[in-house]
């Protein structure tokens, strides 16, 4: 008969049962330890379903529920006993626990019962978690995926460190038994040893938790990114079906916007993320290998970076384990490197298109500054760049709205020696602050503010902005403001705006000026040229101490290499007297104006001794009517006409001869400020037509004017190209119409040979026509200068490179701008070119000193002369006490008070 044997003593609840009158006691815990159990006896128990039959309530989850689980209820090995012990799962249930076999089978009975009143209400749980099941699988299918890949990667980990550290084990113990048999057959204790006969150290238990530790920490950082993801993901899913709402910004959207915020934002931000990612990869990597390796976790960590670093490193590894985490290292160590890369490949093209664009930051100082491009650029660099050769090259920064790259080519087309300066280029608008301290704005000594091309109104307006922003600068103005302007009008509110920093040069304005001068003295303009430039001899304004106390007659004879033009008077605020009185005598503080080739060429020396001598005749140059034509139209032509009433002789008449009709030219003066009835010295002439179209010019007296201005049109002085092309077509229709008219025996009285052209030619004809009357063409693009300097038909002004020279002028000293405008003015002192009679007689030898001081009793500076024979005057000649012969073809170029 079999028994149930080892029955623990210390059990103190017990379950009673009978058959065939023999008691049987089973105590609580007789099934919790598997060794006290050794047989069960089948015949003692009665079971109502055979063995082979699965219990009716066996898929049911509430067939069975024991109140004390043990391991003996989830373990396979013992549920043939639990079936026999307890056929039905409510059996456990009763109050009463010591039953005889007859219980059983009422409680058999029972069950059948149970599970027959049971299985509907089983039916309807099962529908009903079928139902929810169905219900929470839609809402939480990602996030039980994502623990579900966690729990399975966790158990894989754990199986697989498992076995790593089995096959680490099985190594150790091989190694141990070599190494001890190593030394037992060196001590020749014994030829053999069984492996069996040896008791290994145990293993570092607490050492092996924390490598499992490290592993499973490891694995849960590397998928710790997906899961929070795939939750960000989530939520955001979720509230958008919550809420319905497709334009809320979901919560991934707003963590990818924050990311774009801190690389946007942060200037380091890239390598910071790098630097990052790098650490993360070794830590992760060391924490992996120290799971899988015998080594220590700083050798582990030393082991990771070699990896990252140089990823042929872990060809030496041995093992499974091992290399699939030093290839894993290695290939986030390809990834990182590959980052690093690009990293310092777009820090490097960033920094190139920064330099190539121009927007690094100028570091000078003393520096001129150039805001805008225009056409008068060209010829602003080259005065610059003259005017710096003395000082060894200076730098020159221009800043304009244009590409570097553009910028850098077109000045390096301009055909000029730079002379030691240096231009650098930089794009950015003079209207935006940060782009003015970028080219070291405060610290300029001189800012030259370009006027557009284009609409003249629309330029000034855009000079004006410019000049509120220089004047907004925090960190001041070192240097002082040059601003060119187009309309005279627009003169004072730039003035307004500047104060005391601002000097501007009208150049419409300029160039109408210098025009009629230049047509009632032909020859002028290459005085002003010489004047203005910086290639030959300039104004300079400096103090000299040991003047003091000198009157300027002497003055006047004290500097071999200059000309005293005017003084400067401390007492007078500054104010600059051109041609003062002979009596006036310099005091302290006072400085001297002179014409000098450069401002360390020249200083007071010994004075002289020269005899003054007499005028030949006293002359009085007595004006006379004149008959002046304009050809085209131009915005300031009310200042002009003004300008011309001041120095024309009363009866003088003025063409004008444009598309523009007679009510509009009333309309256009009038709005402009004139009332053409108060002119008494010139009366106006209007005649319409097209200046291009040669049967319109041949309705004009074009034989019978004394002077001819081809003014650049109004409708085309946008355009530099047009404009010149139309008045060079002008001047050449003109010229030959005169040619044409002139008498035959006028035309062969002249026996001189022009140039490289024959008299018979048609270039020879337009120059003996030339001769009649004085042509004046404006020209806007220094191109044209070399046609019409070959051609020798028309004394031309060159109107942007004179423009150009004031604005280097007038940037290399402030003060010489008072100078240009009385020069320039209607009242004061002018330059004018005068005839050789009025101070020598025929074949006298004279000085050039003992000239200038005849001169004076003509209240006139004499600055220059030009021979009967020469084609250029000589300003500031260099030896002026030598004595030389003089004809009264000659011409003498004075500064004089305006008649």
């Amino acid at each position: 008969m079999s028994t149930i044997d080892s029955v623990p003593q210390s059990s103190t609840t017990t379950s009673a049962g009978s058959d065939g009158g023999r008691d049987w006691f089973f105590p609580s815990h007789a099934f919790t330890h598997s060794s006290h159990l050794t047989r069960t006896p089948a015949r003692r128990f009665s079971s109502p379903y055979p063995r082979t039959t699965s219990l009716p309530n066996s898929s049911s989850p509430s067939s069975y529920t024991s109140p004390n689980p043990s391991p003996l209820a989830v373990s396979r090995k013992y549920a043939g006993i639990r079936r026999r012990l307890y056929p039905h799962g409510d059996s456990r249930n009763d109050k009463s626990t010591a039953t005889t076999t007859n219980h059983l089978s009422n409680g058999s009975d029972n069950a059948i019962e149970q599970e027959k009143c049971q299985a509907p209400e089983v039916k309807l749980k099962s529908h009903g978690k079928k139902f929810a099941v169905l219900f929470g699988r839609r809402v939480n299918i990602r996030w039980q995926t994502a623990f579900s890949i966690i729990i399975l990667m966790t158990a894989f980990s754990l199986l697989l460190h498992k076995s790593f550290s089995l096959h680490h084990q099985v190594i150790a113990l091989q190694d141990q038994i070599s190494n001890l048999n190593i030394k037992l057959r060196d001590c020749s204790l014994m030829d053999t040893v069984d492996s069996n006969n040896f008791v290994l150290e145990d293993i570092d238990i607490p050492n092996k938790r924390w490598k499992n530790a490290a592993l499973v920490v490891s694995l849960m950082l590397v998928l710790l990114p997906l899961v929070f993801f795939k939750y960000i993901d989530y939520i955001s899913n979720s509230r958008r079906s919550i809420d319905n709402v497709t334009e809320e910004m979901c919560l991934s959207k707003q963590l990818a916007y924050r990311v774009d915020v801190f690389l946007s934002f942060i200037p380091y931000a890239k390598p910071l993320a790098l630097l990052v990612a790098t650490i993360l990869v070794i830590c992760l990597g060391a924490l992996a290998l120290f799971g899988v390796t015998k080594d220590s976790l700083a050798d582990s960590f030393w082991l990771s970076w070699t990896y990252v670093a140089d990823s042929g490193n872990h060809a030496n590894s041995e093992g499974t384990g091992p290399r699939l985490v030093s290839v894993s290292i290695s290939f986030g160590g390809m990834l990182i490197f590959a980052m690093m890369l690009g990293l310092v490949s777009d820090a490097i093209s960033e920094k190139f298109d920064s330099l190539r664009k121009g927007k690094s930051e100028v570091v000078e100082q003393n520096h001129t500054l150039i805001l805008g491009w225009s056409d008068k650029l060209g010829s602003l660099l080259n005065q610059l760049a003259i005017a710096n050769e003395s000082l060894g090259g200076g730098t020159v920064v221009v800043m304009a709205e244009r590409d570097k790259e553009e910028m850098e080519v077109d000045i390096s087309k301009m055909e000029f020696d730079f002379r030691g300066t240096s231009v650098i280029c930089r794009s950015g608008s003079p209207l935006i602050l940060a782009d003015l301290k970028k080219v070291s704005v405060s610290k300029a000594r001189a800012i030259v503010v370009l006027a557009e091309d284009g609409n003249a109104d629309q330029s000034d307006a855009r000079a004006l902005r410019t000049v509120l922003s220089l004047t907004g600068v925090k960190e001041g103005l070192r240097g002082h403001i040059v601003v060119e302007l187009s309309d005279l009008d627009n003169e004072v509110l730039v003035k307004l705006v500047g104060g005391d920093l601002v000097e501007t040069v009208v150049a419409h304005d300029v160039i109408g000026r210098l025009m009629i001068q230049c047509a009632r003295q032909p020859g002028l303009a290459q005085i002003w040229e010489d004047i203005l430039g910086f290639e030959n001899c300039e104004f300079y304004i400096k103090r000299w101490a040991q003047l003091d106390g000198m009157p300027f007659e002497d003055v006047l004879i004290s500097f071999p290499e200059a000309i005293p033009c005017g003084v400067k008077v401390a007492s007078r605020g500054g104010k600059i007297i051109l041609n003062p009185v002979d009596s006036y005598v310099l005091q302290e503080g006072d400085e001297v104006l002179v014409i000098a080739e450069d401002d360390d060429s020249y200083a007071p020396g010994p004075l002289p001794m020269v005899q003054r001598g007499n005028l030949p005749k006293n002359l009085i140059i007595q004006r006379s009517p004149e008959r002046i034509l304009f050809c085209g139209w131009r915005r300031d032509m009310e200042d002009m006409i003004m300008v011309l009433e001041a120095f024309l002789a009363p009866g003088s008449e003025l063409w004008m001869f444009n598309e523009v009709s007679e009510k509009e030219r009333e309309r256009k003066l009038t709005d402009g400020g004139l009332d053409v009835t108060r002119l008494e010295n010139i009366s106006l002439v209007n005649r319409e037509g097209n200046a291009v179209i040669r049967r319109h010019l041949e309705s004009l007296p074009l034989e019978s004017f004394d002077s001819i201005l081809i003014l650049a049109d109004e409708s085309v002085e946008d355009s530099a190209i047009q404009a010149d092309s139309r008045s060079l077509a002008t001047l050449l229709l003109i010229r030959d119409i005169q040619a044409k008219r002139l008498p035959y025996r006028e035309a062969m009285v002249s026996q001189i040979h022009r140039g490289s052209f024959s008299q018979g030619s048609w270039i020879g004809e337009m120059q003996q026509a030339s001769d009649k009357s004085v042509i004046i063409s404006e020209i806007l693009d220094p191109r044209t200068k070399n046609m019409l300097s070959m051609s020798k038909i028309s004394d031309y002004v060159l109107s942007n490179e004179l423009v150009s020279m004031a604005l280097a002028m007038v940037a290399e000293d402030r003060q010489i701008n008072e100078v240009l405008e009385e020069l320039f003015a209607e009242e004061g002192n002018e330059m004018q070119i005068r005839g050789a009679d009025l101070y020598i007689s025929e074949g006298e030898e004279l000085s050039f000193y003992e000239v200038l001081l005849r001169a004076r009793q003509r209240r006139e500076i004499v600055i220059g002369y030009r021979l009967a024979n020469a084609e250029k005057a000589v300003i500031n000649p260099p030896n002026k006490t030598a004595k030389q012969r003089w004809s009264v073809k000659d011409v003498f170029v004075v500064i004089t008070e305006k008649e």
